[in-house]
């Protein structure tokens, strides 16, 4: 196995990874940029979207959605123009949408978080194709890490502040049956964004704790730790031509200085494979 920084940009708080037609898309939070990496060529792109954003996903007609600081809209990378499309949470200003991804039948899930850490401030939102903005799950206080299983029938999900990760029965759009399918609180650190592979295992990015843990959701059981050299260790995704390359975001610590801080990751020669991503149907 090996770990290295791959691409020269540097995120302030990168965040949202995916991969999409051979390339590496997220997201720089606080620098408002969506990126583009090809691990290929090394050929980095970025958009300026004019506010806070937390999650990337590609739109099946093309471009990307976004949602960030004023809800969802779409990003075209042509031009870089950005279209708002809604924002449930118009009137909360200590409040910014965060991760999010699609499910299998092409429904955008974003969630929000609470800036001041006010407890269940927050909630996790649907996005349909018809473009109709509907709460799917809360209330919760930091909102983030969403996959689902391969056969499009669990969906997990994680609250971070909760330390536990959440599996929900998942059809048409709906989430019912909330279970808690394992718990975190073992590690000091906090659950932040994850990615599925294809044996089921969820891999969980730890912010403030420099590392990737694999967990076995059926058990509850850990089944491997990836070290990462950078203490903001923020999301992760399954990418390369095999998906069988990690990519890991990463931020800028307050206080330490860290060599490869900010830096995307790539973690090689796990020897085991991710799921494709889903695209926006809308």
């Amino acid at each position: 196995m090996t770990i290295e920084p791959i691409g020269t940009y540097r995120s302030t708080w990168g965040e949202g990874p995916i991969w999409s037609n051979e390339r590496l898309i997220y997201v720089d939070i606080e620098s408002h940029l969506v990126i583009s990496l090809d691990p290929v060529t090394g050929a980095e792109q970025s958009w300026n979207v004019g506010e806070r954003v937390g999650t990337v996903i590609p739109r099946k007609k093309g471009g990307f959605v976004i949602a960030g600081d004023h809800g969802f809209s779409f990003l075209n990378p042509e031009n870089g123009q950005v279209t708002p499309i809604s924002d449930p949470e118009q009137e909360k200003r200590n409040n910014r949408f965060n991760d999010g991804k699609c499910s299998p039948d092409g429904y955008f899930f974003a969630g929000s978080i609470s800036l001041v850490k006010q407890t269940g401030d927050a909630d996790l939102y649907r996005l349909s194709p018809d473009l109709e903005v509907t709460k799917a799950y809360g209330p919760v206080t930091n909102s983030n890490g969403i996959v689902w299983s391969a056969d499009g029938n669990t969906a997990y999900y994680i609250d971070t502040p909760t330390k536990e990760i959440l599996a929900f029965d998942y059809a048409d759009g709906l989430l019912t049956n909330p279970q808690v399918a394992l718990s975190t609180a073992a590690l000091e650190s906090s659950p932040d964004g994850m990615t599925i592979d294809e044996d089921g295992n969820l891999w969980v990015a730890f912010c403030h704790g420099g590392c990737v843990v694999c967990y076995d959701p059926t058990t509850g059981n850990e089944v491997r730790k990836v070290e990462i050299p950078c203490l903001e260790t923020t999301a992760c995704t399954f990418g390369g031509a095999n998906l069988d390359e990690l990519y890991v975001t990463t931020g800028i610590h307050k206080t330490e200085k860290e060599e490869h801080a900010g830096l995307v990751m790539v973690v090689k020669g796990l020897g085991v494979k991710g799921l494709k991503s889903h695209e926006f149907e809308g």
